[in-house]
């Protein structure tokens, strides 16, 4: 596995200029321009669409009367919750949400709540539009912001969410990383990067393809039942 400086110093010599020897070196804009082309790069893939690599299991203990659950004391690499994942562990029924702000409203003003459990994820917490019952675990998919490991040597450590060393490894396929980084330095240092661009592109898309399940798995019944379906939270770009 190779690590940032080293995913760098190979896009360097793909687009003929001088490879980078510290990324972190404030005194060279050469250095400076891969690091942030590289930034760029993970941020991308970050925001793209809900990867394997970063596919993540959280859990939530229902606290009697609590409505509110902030993501962070339970998984601090949140970033965003995966589509119909949202599960009660101890009996397997599926939690109907997320909801949108305006059946939110409808919902707690104007008509008589149902017994489901329903949810939103707004400014970083869990809320319940009706408080749960006590300790019910509640488990989920979500995606980590861990775009790094920490590196050094002949092993990955933990895993961060900023580039902040030579060493540290891209959770993504390094080819895909380098793809990404050489498109970038020719956008950055105005010349043509269309041919490159275009390249990235459609490896990113079979990248992300490949890791997709065929289908949702229900783990809540065999027999369909409409109430159980949840809504789509982050659909994968089509573009």
């Amino acid at each position: 596995m190779k690590n940032i400086l080293q995913i760098c110093q190979e896009a360097a010599s793909l687009v003929a200029t001088q490879k980078p020897q510290d990324l972190f070196n404030e005194d060279s804009q050469q250095e400076a321009i891969f690091l942030s082309v590289a930034k760029d790069t993970l941020d991308s893939l970050l925001r793209y669409g809900d990867w394997q690599e970063l596919t993540r299991e959280g859990e939530i203990r229902t606290i009697e009367g609590k409505t509110n659950y902030l993501l962070a004391d339970y998984c601090p690499d949140f970033y965003s919750l995966i589509n119909n994942t949202v599960f009660i562990k101890d009996t397997a029924e599926k939690v109907v949400g997320a909801i949108t702000p305006e059946q939110w409203m409808r919902e707690k003003y104007f008509n008589v709540p149902s017994l489901d459990l329903k949810f939103k994820i707004q400014n970083g917490m869990f809320k319940f539009l009706t408080p749960p019952p006590g300790n019910l675990r509640i488990v989920f998919q979500y995606r980590s912001a861990g775009i790094v490991y920490e590196g050094g040597g002949d092993f990955c450590g933990e895993e961060k969410s900023v580039l902040s060393k030579n060493t540290d490894i891209p959770v993504f396929d390094e080819y895909l990383v380098k793809k990404g980084i050489v498109w970038r330095w020719y956008r950055r240092n105005g010349m043509p990067y269309e041919e490159e661009y275009n390249e990235y592109e459609r490896e990113v898309k079979n990248r992300f393809a490949s890791g997709l399940a065929t289908k949702d798995i229900n783990l809540a019944a065999g027999i369909y039942d409409g109430r159980l379906e949840g809504v789509v939270i982050n659909a994968a770009k089509s573009n």
